[in-house]
């Protein structure tokens, strides 16, 4: 008996049954590969941000010599310095300014490389921290430098003078606030990001 052609079929057969099965053609998706952590080819382009990051702390060990207040203190009988009332407030004032002007330069830094999209990883991640803590170590080098070039030391002093003197930073704990907002920064992109490589194929 000769079978009945495809046409007359589909012709013949109600609306809502299927004409084929819904596996006559199976089809397999393979999987989309495993995101892996990159550190050869990253390796390079994370000394170059370190070195480049770490220059920062020069301008930054500027803008705090400008930004930090210093302190009047008077001549005692016995020769030493002594702060007027309330000017031993600044020593806080000056931790406070570079530790606000870290915390900026951090955040900067992280958002700033996070762009570099082919180089997205912990590799770069890494990078910013170490290069915002050689900054952050170069700052408290260079701000006696510029600080002495923008106050005078006076040469001879009497009794009851009053003596402008220069803002210091007493603490070394203030050089991880920059590498701490780096990171911060940095890692809130990457978790907001949400892609298995961070958007690296799309660089």
């Amino acid at each position: 008996m000769s079978e009945r052609p495809v046409e007359a079929r589909e012709a013949d057969a109600p609306a809502d049954v299927p004409l084929y099965p819904a596996f006559d053609y199976p089809y397999y998706i393979p999987p989309a590969p495993r995101s892996r952590v990159v550190v050869k080819q990253d390796l390079l382009p994370a000394i170059s941000v370190v070195s480049l990051v770490s220059l920062l702390g020069i301008p930054l060990a500027y803008l705090w010599s400008l930004l930090a207040p210093s302190q009047l203190k008077a001549v005692s009988r016995s020769g030493q310095l002594v702060p007027l009332t309330a000017e031993s407030y600044h020593r806080f004032d000056s931790m406070a300014v570079f530790v606000a002007l870290s915390l900026g330069a951090g955040l900067v830094v992280g958002v700033s490389v996070w762009f570099m999209r082919e180089r997205r990883g912990p590799v770069a991640m890494v990078a910013v921290v170490l290069g915002s803590l050689l900054a952050a170590y170069l700052a408290t080098l260079m701000t006696g430098l510029f600080t002495g070039w923008l106050y005078d030391v006076p040469t001879a002093l009497n009794v009851g003078d009053v003596v402008d003197v220069a803002p210091t930073i007493e603490s070394t704990w203030v050089i991880l606030a920059q590498p701490l907002a780096a990171a911060l920064a940095y890692g809130v992109l990457a978790a907001w990001n949400g892609l298995d490589d961070l958007g690296r194929r799309l660089g």
